[in-house]
């Protein structure tokens, strides 16, 4: 049997072996309840402990208060994009946003297509996206600004974020989600796809903080609502109960081992591995500002276009997954989330080395 590869995919993403073991374990008769959790109904008492579970891990990662909801949805990133502003941008203020790339572009363009007056506070778009905007203009009257913490194409990553005052910070960290230790009551609103750092695709988690419900006008569809989820406790409709047992598992899986304290020493020595295989040499280039390199992707180029194809090619067949950089992009990108293990870093820093050595 073939042993597991070194998963550098940017999502769906690399799982903790030990969650992967325990799902298999209990997933063809959950902890002798006689069937899978995928079977369970959403409204049993085994499934509203699993959902709890869950939500309370996920609240005491990020130190939140009783003034904050976390919630369980469908739909991924993408459909926060349009919920933000439906919900909390009235008609006579302007939701601002800062643009860093591909997913933040894509976030601003959903307020523009329901109307809403969006108002561009900054961009890196004029050098490709390679650096965060350290300087930025709010509107006269903005709703709240919308940051995203990490650009998984671009390679970029929000060290330090905005001072706003009372104005609401929003922000999409899917990609960089537990992995260091933020003060995360600094944000009225937080959304994750879970499939790149704390669980399988198929759920998006979002912490609202409780005033911003206050905002939300009558009228709205009813699953485009937050109040209707918090209401419900995130099951007015059938979740993706399975998904969210896992992502349950994986917040466990931080916890037991020793918190974001642990993990963001982990991935910084994870991320140094390969930035300083980068910097020792001409042969690979980063394509991030050094300031502002992401924990989390990697990006690089080498030499040719060539090259590239080949150093993919050859680490496929070494057992390193997914080094492709996106399509939008090309180039080379090591996506590392929190579940890759040191070991697979230092096999594609040793990799790195020998390929320069023989293509240099």
């Amino acid at each position: 049997m073939k042993g597991r590869i070194a998963n550098f995919s940017a999502g769906p993403a690399v799982l903790p072996e030990d969650v992967l073991r325990e799902v298999q374990s209990n997933l063809f008769n959950y902890k002798g309840r006689g069937l899978s959790v995928m079977e369970m109904s959403h409204r049993s008492k085994d499934y509203q402990t699993i959902i709890d579970d869950a939500m309370l891990r996920a609240r005491q990662l990020m130190e939140l208060g009783d003034d904050y909801e976390v919630l369980f949805l469908q739909g991924g990133a993408s459909l926060q994009f349009l919920m933000m502003p439906l919900n909390l941008c009235p008609d006579n203020k302007e939701p601002n946003y800062i643009n860093t790339g591909t997913w933040a572009t894509k976030a601003l363009k959903e307020a523009k297509k329901i109307g809403k007056k969006m108002h561009l506070a900054a961009s890196s778009e004029d050098r490709e996206f390679r650096y965060i905007p350290r300087e930025f203009k709010l509107s006269a009257n903005p709703a709240y600004l919308h940051i995203t913490t990490n650009n998984t194409i671009r390679g970029t990553q929000y060290h330090q974020f905005p001072e706003i005052g009372d104005i609401p910070l929003l922000c999409d960290i899917s990609s960089d989600i537990f992995s260091h230790r933020i003060d995360f009551n600094k944000f009225s609103l937080i959304y994750a796809g879970a499939q790149k750092n704390i669980g399988p695709a198929g759920v998006v988690m979002v912490a609202i903080r409780q005033d911003m419900l206050d905002r939300i006008p009558d009228g709205l569809p009813t699953m485009l609502d937050y109040r209707t989820h918090v209401d419900k406790g995130s099951m007015f409709n059938t979740p993706p109960s399975f998904a969210i047992y896992v992502m349950g598992l994986v917040f466990k899986w931080l916890q037991d081992n020793g918190g974001l304290d642990w993990i963001e020493e982990r991935n910084r020595a994870k991320a140094g591995l390969i930035y300083d295989m980068i910097d020792s040499t001409d042969f690979y280039s980063g394509t991030a500002d050094v300031a502002d390199r992401s924990l989390m992707n990697v990006t690089f180029r080498l030499p040719t276009e060539e090259l590239e194809a080949k150093f993919i090619a050859e680490a496929t067949g070494c057992g390193m997954n997914g080094l492709k950089g996106h399509r939008s992009v090309g180039g080379c990108r090591a996506s590392i989330y929190n579940s890759l293990p040191v070991k697979a870093c230092e096999q594609l820093a040793t990799f790195m080395r020998e390929f320069k050595k023989q293509n240099g």
